[in-house]
């Protein structure tokens, strides 16, 4: 099976979450499933433009970037994080490969219209998976930060759930999973739904049971399914333990979403 997993926030900054998530997706290698990575950063580009005098402002979830914060997330991105990940891997024997989505042309970006300008911030426009095929044929994991290459030369700063799921649609995965630093999506009544049919989060939204950062995931969650993946789940990093058991056993941790 393919499985596209995206990792971030606590997953990427704990030192124990890190390397369970890490150690959760070689075991589905191992298993002989085709797993891509598509990781974040945002927590360690926060960090680093603070340390540059620059202070963050996000609009519906997503951050603003102009260029300086574009260039600074190309570092964090593609540098710094990727790198650790593809370090992480050989640790373990598992043989990866950091990339951009400019890499290889593997995504284009086009930019994203909104009601205020959010500079540098794009969405996936077109994608050729053959350099991931190219990487599953030699048993690697491609590793996969969320840039990509614009039509017009730029690169653009693109929301890793919203590349997580365009990467999950390209490649026809069987399964997108979040490993996030929340427990799944919470209801009303602060519980979290173990289940949520898509045709449910738009009122959530209005209502604003669902804000921020879950936002764009949902949106990303609801794209991902109506465009022909089969299973998508938000499940808390500290599980990531039940990767390998996902498609095959009945998980209580997290959240299932649905077409219905």
């Amino acid at each position: 099976m393919k499985y596209v997993v995206k990792l971030g926030g606590a997953g990427l900054e704990n030192p124990a979450l890190f390397t369970g998530c890490i150690r959760a997706i070689v075991d589905l290698v191992r298993d002989g499933h085709q797993v891509a990575v598509v990781h974040g950063g945002g927590v360690q580009l926060t960090r680093t433009l603070k340390a540059l005098g620059k202070q963050s402002q996000f609009i519906d979830g997503l951050r603003v970037t102009d260029a300086e914060t574009r260039d600074a997330g190309l570092m964090v991105f593609a540098g710094r994080v990727n790198k650790s990940l593809v370090a992480a891997f050989a640790a373990l024997g598992q043989p990866a490969l950091g990339l951009s989505g400019g890499d290889g042309m593997i995504f284009r970006a086009r930019k994203k219209r909104m009601a205020q300008d959010l500079g540098f911030v794009g969405e996936i426009a077109a994608s050729d998976p053959r350099w991931l095929e190219a990487i599953w044929q030699l048993n690697g994991v491609p590793v996969l930060c969320s840039m990509a290459l614009g039509f017009d030369g730029e690169y653009y700063n693109i929301n890793a759930d919203e590349m997580a799921s365009a990467c999950a649609v390209a490649c026809c995965a069987d399964a997108l999973v979040f490993l996030t630093d929340v427990p799944g999506v919470k209801g009303l009544n602060g519980e979290v739904l173990r289940w949520l049919a898509i045709d449910q989060i738009a009122a959530m939204a209005q209502n604003g049971v669902i804000s921020g950062g879950m936002l764009p995931k949902l949106g990303a969650c609801r794209e991902a399914l109506l465009n022909g993946v089969k299973r998508v789940r938000i499940l808390p990093a500290e599980a990531a333990r039940v990767l390998p058991d996902l498609c095959s056993a009945r998980i209580a941790e997290g959240t299932e979403v649905m077409v219905a």
